[in-house]
């Protein structure tokens, strides 16, 4: 007999448990019967209308995403508006939908672990420790010989998947740097975290203007790292490879994919 989907949420719950996620998160399942058979699972990181369909197109039986789709209170799933249109879809395709979001960016293999060993960080231990010395939000590590802030940007260019906002830069080009903090995801509330604030870098995604200025104008008068934004989904697209591994594993007789669909919200930038 084929897992069930209570059976996959069991393997989730187990890798990934609902304990680690934050008091504002929203991961587990979504929608779709516990009770249904499942032998194929996609995963990505969010569930938008193509992801979706794609995992329709695919005969998956779940879809296993990053961001909760359902995290803001909702008091509509009409089909005219964009998550009442996911959610049908999924129902009406016998596709279930399980989220995996705070709660993997905290393990040992979550979302910041990947993209500091995809960097071949060094040493590497959380920026805010959680349950355990090994677990929490966000990684900080060192390289393993140090180089310019120039070229790790460049290193990160061609490590991610490529967005249409590409990688943005805080600090000189030829800044030396060799101990990296980074957070998969948005991260702006990690910049005043004293592991931050040792490090000679700081990777993540979203930043906003007022935090990033502070930040850079902080470092200009008492020490700080540099900044390297990147994309929210480039940044967590990484994961999804190591989750479907761990998936795999598991349950050994699923189907597993990874879907390379770029959810990044940005078609084009007009570079002034």
């Amino acid at each position: 007999m084929s897992p069930t989907v209570a059976d996959v949420v069991a393997v989730a719950e187990a890798l990934w448990p609902s304990s680690g996620a934050e008091a504002w998160d929203a991961p587990g399942l979504l929608a779709g019967d516990p009770t249904s058979g499942v032998s194929r699972i996609h995963l990505a990181v969010d569930a938008v209308l193509d992801t979706a369909d794609e995992a329709l197109s695919t005969n998956a039986d779940l879809l296993l995403v990053h961001h909760p789709l359902l995290l803001r209170g909702v008091t509509s799933v009409a089909e005219d508006r964009y998550k009442g249109a996911v959610v049908s879809r999924l129902i009406r395709g016998n596709c279930a939908l399980l989220a995996a979001h705070t709660n993997a960016d905290v393990v040992e293999t979550g979302t910041s672990a990947v993209f500091a060993a995809a960097l071949g960080l060094s040493s590497v231990r959380p920026i805010t420790a959680g349950t355990t010395p090994d677990r929490g939000i966000g990684r900080v590590g060192r390289l393993t010989e140090p180089t310019t802030l120039g070229r790790l940007a460049r290193q990160l260019g061609e490590l991610l998947p490529a967005t249409a906002g590409g990688i943005r830069v805080s600090g000189e080009y030829d800044r030396v740097v060799s101990t990296v903090a980074l957070c998969g995801g948005a991260g702006d509330s990690l910049l005043r975290e004293p592991a931050v604030l040792r490090s000679d870098v700081y990777i993540t995604s979203d930043l906003r203007h007022h935090p990033a200025s502070e930040s850079r104008e902080n470092a200009r008068v008492a020490g700080g790292p540099a900044l390297i934004d990147v994309s929210h989904w480039a940044s967590e697209w990484l994961w999804l490879t190591v989750a479907a591994e761990q998936l795999r594993e598991a349950l050994p007789d699923l189907d597993v994919t990874v879907s390379d669909l770029r959810t990044d919200p940005w078609d084009f930038v007009v570079v002034q």
